[in-house]
């Protein structure tokens, strides 16, 4: 794959270049946002050791919470795939939705109106100053592709993404799908 110009709804990869960020290390990244002001996406592969009941214990599920990205990690983001659900949304594109009325939401989940396989919740945004994303892919700290899976990128395993994304890259990129991802632990 080649890498192309991020637009909303893109993915970025990490390089296995960029091993030493711990926040960024092997991520996947939905962009959410891409302006000349700067770009907004959440890491899709990063699961934390939280539920969404944890954090506000008045929803009762036990839907994952994913680490978005270093930016804002107090508070809480969702993407999902129901906006005729969920009021407010705002489209990412490809049928995926960002934010809405989370009263609703969490109405949605109490009575089981939508599943994990409709939301996904972040702690945190990956945020991007103007022209920072450009100057990152610039010394190759990402791969830029296309979102193939559409709205179903909410139900990705996020265990085996990057491996398969590298996979799909292809050349010396498939070298990377088998190594550790602590190179002094091999």
């Amino acid at each position: 794959m080649i890498t192309i110009k991020p637009k909303k709804g893109d993915l970025l990869i990490a390089e296995p270049s960029i091993i030493g960020d711990s926040s960024f290390n092997r991520s996947i990244v939905l962009l959410a946002d891409h302006t000349e002001e700067g770009s907004i996406g959440f890491i899709l592969n990063k699961p934390l050791d939280y539920t969404i009941h944890d954090l506000i214990p008045e929803v009762k599920a036990n839907f994952k919470i994913y680490n978005g990205g270093p930016v804002e990690q107090d508070n809480l983001y969702f993407i999902h795939k129901s906006p005729e659900l969920i009021p407010n949304s705002i489209e990412i594109s490809l049928g995926i939705f960002w934010g809405g009325d989370f009263d609703k939401v969490a109405e949605l989940i109490a009575n089981d109106q939508l599943s994990e396989e409709n939301i996904r919740f972040f702690l945190g945004y990956s945020g991007w100053d103007s022209n920072q994303l450009d100057e990152e892919l610039k010394i190759n700290s990402w791969v830029v592709t296309e979102n193939i899976y559409k709205k179903s990128i909410i139900e990705k395993d996020y265990r085996s993404f990057w491996k398969e994304k590298m996979v799909e890259l292809g050349g010396e990129y498939s070298i990377w799908s088998n190594a550790p991802e602590d190179p002094s632990a091999n």
